[in-house]
């Protein structure tokens, strides 16, 4: 049920844009894991409605850095949506956000388990008023026994085992340089509510989705958490090496490092073709990707030797012109010029004129439907006053419901 005043009612008339398109979203959720998931959602024509408390979303304050008085960090993961604040102890706010959640297609929600019980948003009240709506709660550590945690992504980078994994073999664990479990999380939760969407069109029925942030570090941790489940061997710390592979780590160069990542036997042989050094790929200790893992101590010195005699850059384009998967270390900034090199057109515009804000593209391409960047992040309660008028009105009829009454 799209409410008037979303981006689809605004555009003159014409057929509303977005696989999404249609479906009413009641975003209850804050920082990272949440707005992530309901972007992806705006961004493929959901109508987004962020309900903020009146001190608004927690991410509106992390700063720096900062874009004329607004935090980066909210900038990043609220595009595309519509924020009314809401003060969930005040009676009238709180009939507001219950007619909400009742006319919603999704509602999100990160609150500490049971949370949103104490004001009629959980899911039994919600779906009880709204049996078809898919509700999804991320949590850190799920509504059972790890439920009083606070669900912190640092918190699950420490306990999920990910900070054992990186750093140097002889030095204290690191975090990863994102969020990575709150990104995560958001990305299973839009897959969960995308298969709970398909389940309602062919039976009607509405379902709660649950993710946690910890359950989604485990499954992303992938090969990691697979080498304890399936062959119980506990990983540790390699620095920037992978246990299961050699070369596949930044090697020096003559100027700068470079990312060699030979991920099979012919990788191997191009690698050492470019390097002037076939007779490496013919030695039996490193002809094999076994090999090489286990004599990567003996093989390592003997590719950066070669690697020596030219800069990053341009053994980078040698190798990829081989078939070698190669690549610079780069900053953030550089990231970002090379995917506007290559034709990835990194950097769009959300919203028109001087409300237009530079955000990153949406991950995805589709070929009939666009994702649409039409709504800059929005001001706190920037939309507050037409999202309460449409609330207090009632809500239109169904097709052919006039007709049938």
């Amino acid at each position: 049920m799209t409410a008037p005043g979303s981006s689809q009612a605004r555009r003159d008339g014409a057929e509303p844009g977005g696989p999404l398109s249609g479906l009413l979203v009641a975003d209850f959720s804050r920082v990272l894991a949440g707005p992530y998931c309901t972007m992806l959602l705006a961004d493929l024509g959901a109508d987004v409605i962020k309900v903020e408390s009146p001190a608004g979303d927690d991410t509106r304050r992390w700063v720096p850095p900062v874009r004329d008085g607004v935090s980066t960090y909210f900038l990043a993961i609220n595009r595309n949506k519509r924020s009314v604040a809401l003060d969930l102890s005040d009676d009238e706010d709180r009939a507001a956000a219950a007619e909400l959640a009742r006319r919603a297609d999704i509602m999100i929600e990160n609150f500490k388990p049971g949370g949103l019980r104490r004001f009629g948003l959980d899911y039994e009240s919600v779906s009880a008023a709204n049996p078809s709506v898919i509700y999804a709660s991320i949590t850190g550590f799920g509504a059972g026994g790890g439920k009083d945690i606070p669900g912190y992504d640092l918190v699950v980078q420490a306990m999920s085992g990910l900070m054992s994994l990186t750093g140097d073999p002889d030095g204290p664990p690191y975090r990863a340089g994102i969020s990575a479990f709150d990104v995560i999380a958001g990305l299973h939760t839009a897959i969960g509510i995308l298969a709970a969407l398909h389940h309602r069109t062919r039976t009607g029925q509405g379902q709660y989705v649950q993710a946690s942030l910890m359950s989604s570090a485990l499954s992303g941790m992938v090969n990691q958490t697979s080498a304890f489940a399936a062959g119980g061997v506990v990983p540790f710390r390699m620095g920037n090496s992978h246990p299961s592979l050699f070369p596949y780590e930044p090697l020096p160069t003559g100027e700068g490092d470079l990312i060699i990542t030979a991920g099979n036997d012919v990788q191997f042989r191009k690698l050492c073709e470019v390097l002037g050094a076939p007779g490496l790929a013919a030695d039996p200790r490193f002809s094999t990707n076994a090999g090489r893992t286990a004599n990567r101590e003996e093989l390592r010195p003997l590719l950066i030797e070669r690697l020596k005699a030219r800069p990053a850059t341009d053994w980078f384009r040698d190798l990829v012109a081989a078939g070698v998967p190669a690549g610079p270390i780069n900053t953030v900034d550089g990231g970002i010029g090379f995917a506007q090199e290559i034709g990835l057109d990194p950097v769009v515009i959300a919203g028109q004129g001087e409300a237009g804000m530079p955000v990153i593209r949406h991950p995805l391409t589709f070929s009939a439907t666009p994702p649409r960047y039409d709504l800059p992040p929005p001001g706190l309660d920037e939309h507050g006053d037409e999202i309460r008028r449409w609330l207090a009105a009632p809500p239109p009829a169904a097709p052919g419901e006039e007709a049938s009454a």
